[in-house]
C-alpha cells in the first residue's frame, strides 16, 4: 500500500493515484485492453471509491481509460487515427517553434540545451533508454523557453501524451535511443548557428522518426489498437 500521508498537504489522494496510473498507463506496464476495476484499485492505495473515481475520470479526459457505464473501465487502445491528428499538430507547432527559436537564440540558450544534451548522452552511454523519455520532454520545453514560444510547449505536451506510450517502445531498443539523441544534437548544432532550414529539417527528421515503430507494432500487436 503506497504511503499517502505525508504527500497530502500537497496533493490530494486524487492526484496521486492519477500520477501513478498515468505513469503506469504510459510506460506500458498496464498495456492497452487491460481492465480496471474501482474497488481493486481502491484497495491498492488503500483509499475510498471517490478519488479513484476522480482519477479514473482525468486519464479518460486524457484519452488513456475508457469509461464504459455498466462495463470494466480499460486502457485504451492506441487509435491511428487520433495519433496522426496529434502528430500533426506537433510537427506544425514545433516547426514555428524552430523557426522562431532560431531567430533570437543565443550563447546561455545554447549552454542550457548542451547540459540536456549531456545527460542524454549519459544515458545513450549507459543503456539506460527508460531515462531518455523524460529528458526528451526536457530539450523540447527548453527550446520554446529561450526560442520566445513558452505557451507552445503546451500544445506540445498534449500531443506528445497520446503519442508517449508509442514512443516508450520506441525508446526501448538502444539504437532508436542514439538516432533521437543524434536528432536532438542536430537540431541543437542548427540552431546554434541560427541555420533556420537545417533547424527545421531536423525536427521534422526527429519527429518523424516514429512512423516505423507505429507500422511495426500496429502488425506485431494489432490488438494494442483499436
Amino acid at each position: 500500500m503506497l504511503e499517502l500521508a505525508e504527500l497530502h498537504e500537497r496533493r490530494t489522494t486524487t492526484d496521486v493515484v492519477f500520477d501513478q496510473l498515468f505513469e503506469e498507463i504510459t510506460s506500458l506496464k498496464l498495456l492497452p485492453g487491460t481492465k480496471l476495476s474501482e474497488a481493486d484499485v481502491a484497495r491498492r492505495f488503500g483509499v475510498s471509491r471517490q478519488p479513484i473515481r476522480d482519477a479514473f475520470n482525468r486519464l479518460c479526459n486524457l484519452e488513456l481509460l475508457v469509461i464504459r457505464p455498466q462495463k470494466a473501465t480499460k486502457v485504451r487502445g492506441f487509435s491511428m487515427p487520433h495519433i496522426a491528428h496529434a502528430r500533426f499538430i506537433r510537427l506544425a507547432v514545433e516547426l514555428e517553434v524552430i523557426r522562431r527559436a532560431c531567430t533570437i537564440w543565443d550563447e546561455t540558450s545554447s549552454e542550457a540545451l548542451e547540459q540536456n544534451l549531456e545527460q542524454q548522452r549519459q544515458v545513450v552511454d549507459n543503456d539506460g533508454p527508460e531515462e531518455l523519455h523524460g529528458l526528451d520532454y526536457r530539450f523540447h520545453k527548453i527550446i520554446c523557453d529561450r526560442g520566445g514560444s513558452p505557451m507552445a510547449f503546451e500544445t506540445i505536451q498534449e500531443c506528445k501524451r497520446k503519442v508517449d506510450r508509442l514512443c516508450t517502445l520506441s525508446h526501448s531498443r538502444k539504437n532508436e535511443v542514439k538516432a533521437i539523441y543524434d536528432d536532438h544534437q542536430a537540431m541543437a548544432d542548427a540552431l546554434k548557428a541560427g541555420d533556420t532550414e537545417t533547424a527545421a529539417a531536423a525536427t521534422r527528421r526527429h519527429l518523424n522518426r516514429l512512423d516505423d515503430t507505429i507500422t511495426e507494432i500496429h502488425q506485431a500487436h494489432p490488438e494494442y489498437f483499436e
